[in-house]
């Protein structure tokens, strides 16, 4: 049986697609630096996006559980496990202070990265996935915290 080699390089639509899904990180950084009198509404439009992206983020391994023939029972189930996970961090950070809900999302995409990496051992993932998900990951924490920084300064 020939086991298609993963793709080098990242499909230009999928490119997009995840660099799109970072303009409302990037937007409320903007918004946050630059109209500093709707601060506390740029933080709380910054951290509801990050909320949502971390849960959007745990439906992936529901669909690896689902479809990765390579992963063993125990495995799958691991997957669904941890696919609830993410959903559940992020609506416990709406009911935090921002410095608490700040840390909760970054955590939480720090926790799903980590997660991505354990999936890629098992399973053959193109080689550009890890490279994607580390460069989103990045981009969405360091906006979340610096969104939290400027709107206490």
């Amino acid at each position: 049986m020939n086991i298609p080699r993963p793709s080098q390089s990242t499909p230009l639509h999928v490119r997009l697609l995840g660099y799109a899904g970072l303009i409302p990180f990037l937007s409320s950084s903007l918004a946050l630096a630059v109209l500093q009198h709707t601060q506390i509404g740029w933080l709380e439009i910054g951290l509801s996006y990050g909320a949502i992206i971390l849960s959007f983020l745990g439906g992936l391994h529901w669909a690896f559980a689902m479809t990765l023939p390579e992963l063993t029972t125990q495995q799958k189930n691991q997957r669904f496990i941890w696919s609830v996970i993410p959903s559940l961090l992020a609506w416990s950070s709406f009911a935090l202070s921002p410095m608490n809900a700040t840390l909760v999302l970054v955590i939480g995409f720090l926790s799903h990265l980590s997660q991505d990496f354990y999936i890629k051992k098992l399973a053959n993932m193109p080689a550009w996935y890890l490279p994607l998900r580390m460069q989103l990951t990045a981009v969405a924490c360091l906006c979340l915290i610096i969104n939290y920084l400027l709107a206490h300064q």
